[in-house]
C-alpha cells in the first residue's frame, strides 16, 4: 500500500512539472528558481521526450503494478512484484543520471526533481522488501 501511495505522489509531482512544460502553469512553486532553470534546460528532454512526461507514465505504471501486488493472488514474489522492483530500479538509475545532470551540467537543483528522486528511491526499497515477503499460506 505504501508503494501505491508513493507512486501516486510521484505521479502528482511529475504531472505538475509536465503541466508547467506544456505552459499550463505560469511559474513553479520552487523558492530558488532552480526548478524553472532545470525544466527549461535542453536536458529536460530525453530522446526527444519531456522527462516530466516520462515521469508521469512511469509513476502511473508503478501505481498499476503496486495495485496488482495488493491482490491476494499476487502475494509474495509474483510477476507484478518483480516488474515493480525492476521498473523502480531502472527509475532510480534514471533519477541518478538526471541528478548528475542537474549538478554538473545545468548547475541548478529542482526541488521537485529531488522530491521525485527521493520518492522513487523509497519505492524501490519497499519493492525489494516486498519481493522478500513470503507468500501467504492457506487460501
Amino acid at each position: 500500500m505504501g508503494v501505491a501511495g508513493l507512486s501516486l505522489a510521484g505521479l502528482f509531482v511529475s504531472l505538475y512539472l509536465y503541466l508547467f512544460k506544456l505552459g499550463l502553469i505560469g511559474t513553479l512553486a520552487c523558492g530558488t528558481g532552480g526548478c524553472e532553470t532545470v525544466q527549461l534546460s535542453p536536458q529536460s528532454r530525453f530522446l526527444g521526450v519531456d522527462v516530466a512526461l516520462i515521469g508521469v507514465v512511469g509513476y502511473a505504471l508503478l501505481l498499476v503494478l503496486a495495485m496488482l501486488t495488493l491482490q491476494p493472488r499476487f502475494a509474495g514474489p509474483s510477476l507484478p512484484s518483480r516488474l515493480l522492483a525492476f521498473g523502480a530500479g531502472l527509475a532510480v538509475l534514471f533519477a541518478a543520471y538526471l541528478t548528475s545532470l542537474e549538478l554538473f551540467v545545468i548547475h541548478a537543483i529542482c526541488r521537485w526533481c529531488v522530491t521525485s528522486a527521493a520518492l522513487i528511491t523509497v519505492i524501490f526499497l519497499l519493492s525489494l522488501r516486498d519481493l522478500r515477503r513470503a507468500p501467504s499460506s492457506g487460501a
